[in-house]
């Protein structure tokens, strides 16, 4: 392709992605496949359309209509559309109803103990231990709590399930034969882990990160946009069509995922950004720079996990939560991942151009 066709490719695609979330919006308030979130400060968000990464499957199946003679196209294309179905079965399971959550609220100028936890004056809380639900109807009766909400908790598959949808993405794209070297090593027989390594670790980066207005589509847009960059100035045209894609679609995306978003993509659509997005850095042999331009998720991933472990708190997790339940804004938050990203990648390009060149 040369530079013309690959402007036209980008735009094909943005308006694409326009039209068929446009489209799928619509179709999802019909049927009513909404979002109800857990995190109490993203409440009002409930009854927003979710599922909106099936615009993405959209966008990509057009795409691939008119491109498939590229291979790096095909093959990104059929890995997306491969993510994206596993993340439609995880979004399906989703609408399944666990049970309903209690959220509750000290109306008493005391100290008021439930469960685990002491609630202060005026001091909201979810009802999750089983201590605190034979203990919560009491406490509504005797005045001292006041039911606030309740939450439906989303149906979770199990750990192993979960890892195996996540893991034929990227055994796939192994399965391909074409990814035989990556950052300058032979791989052979171990191209199958190396892949799907990376892909499962993208796909969770992403996923994680999904959980405010264009959070993810603006960073992996950014991310992608970055990389478009690096192959223009480092003599690597042929990874730009599948960058120009990713960056595309989220643009797109972001027309309507913007803050105040009118729609969330869901796991459909993480899970076809960390899947294209895996698949493009390790078709267009750029994994260096494509890692350093995912490292505001990647941290994210890793605070999670120390979290989890016991080596830092965190009030809510993920992180960008813990923010927001700390009163920054979420347009401040969102806008800070953002300049972040766009700052590490900016540093790449440059130590590129003048350290490693």
């Amino acid at each position: 392709m040369n530079m013309i066709e690959m402007v036209i490719l980008f735009f094909l695609t943005f308006f694409a992605t326009v039209l068929f979330t446009y489209f799928v919006r619509m179709t999802l308030r019909d049927a009513d496949i909404s979002d109800s979130p857990i995190v109490s400060e993203h409440r009002h968000k409930a009854g927003t359309p979710t599922m909106g990464g099936i615009a993405f499957l959209f966008a990509v199946l057009f795409v691939v209509c008119l491109y498939y003679r590229n291979t790096h196209v095909l093959v990104l294309s059929l890995i997306m559309i491969t993510g994206g179905v596993m993340g439609m079965l995880d979004d399906l399971l989703g609408l399944r109803v666990k049970e309903y959550q209690k959220v509750v609220k000290n109306i008493t100028d005391d100290i008021v103990p439930i469960g685990l936890l002491d609630l202060g004056p005026n001091e909201e809380a979810r009802i999750t231990t089983d201590k605190a639900k034979q203990q919560v109807t009491g406490l509504i009766e005797e005045k001292k709590l006041e039911l606030v909400a309740e939450i439906p908790i989303k149906y979770e598959p199990g750990e192993k399930v979960k890892i195996l949808v996540q893991l034929l993405p990227g055994l796939f794209l192994g399965l391909t034969g074409v990814v035989t070297v990556c950052g300058g090593f032979t791989l052979g027989i171990l191209a199958i882990p190396f892949c799907i390594i990376a892909v499962l670790g993208a796909i969770n980066a992403v996923n994680l990160i999904d959980g405010m207005d264009g959070l993810a589509a603006g960073i992996i847009a950014i991310a992608s946009f970055a990389c478009c960059i690096y192959g223009y100035l480092f003599g690597r045209p042929d990874i730009i069509p599948m960058f120009a894609i990713l960056t595309a679609i989220c643009l797109g995306f972001l027309v309507f995922n913007r803050y105040p978003a009118s729609i969330f993509m869901g796991d459909t659509g993480s899970f076809i950004l960390g899947t294209g997005y895996a698949a493009a850095v390790i078709l267009g042999d750029v994994p260096y720079f494509g890692v350093l331009a995912l490292a505001v998720p990647i941290v994210s991933v890793i605070i999670s996990l120390l979290y989890r472990a016991g080596i830092v708190h965190l009030a809510v997790e993920p992180l960008h939560h813990d923010l927001n339940y700390r009163g920054i804004s979420e347009v401040k938050i969102v806008l800070s991942y953002w300049l972040l990203t766009a700052v590490v990648c900016i540093i790449g390009i440059l130590a590129k151009m003048y350290l490693f060149s």
